[in-house]
């Protein structure tokens, strides 16, 4: 998948309005695309990583706007 289609499926989503900031990270990508890794993340680093990230704190902007995303989604009985 290309960068630019990796984040267009970000876009979909995380970003319910345009947004500069992801306008930014596209703009970057199509100038300088990231280089393939030398070699694939181990698991032990896989799992490091997804700790790390797990352990930081959450944003006081994400509950609410991530509380309205769960409104907005039909559900169908």
């Amino acid at each position: 998948m290309s960068p630019k289609m990796i984040l267009e499926c970000i876009r979909r989503v995380f970003a319910s309005s345009p947004s500069a900031h992801l306008d930014g990270i596209g703009e970057a990508l199509l100038k300088d695309p990231p280089n393939e890794p030398v070699r694939p993340m181990s698991d032990q680093e896989l799992a490091r990583a997804i700790r790390e990230f797990r352990a930081l704190p959450v944003s006081g902007r994400t509950i609410p706007k991530l509380s309205r995303r769960f409104v907005e989604i039909p559900r169908e009985d």
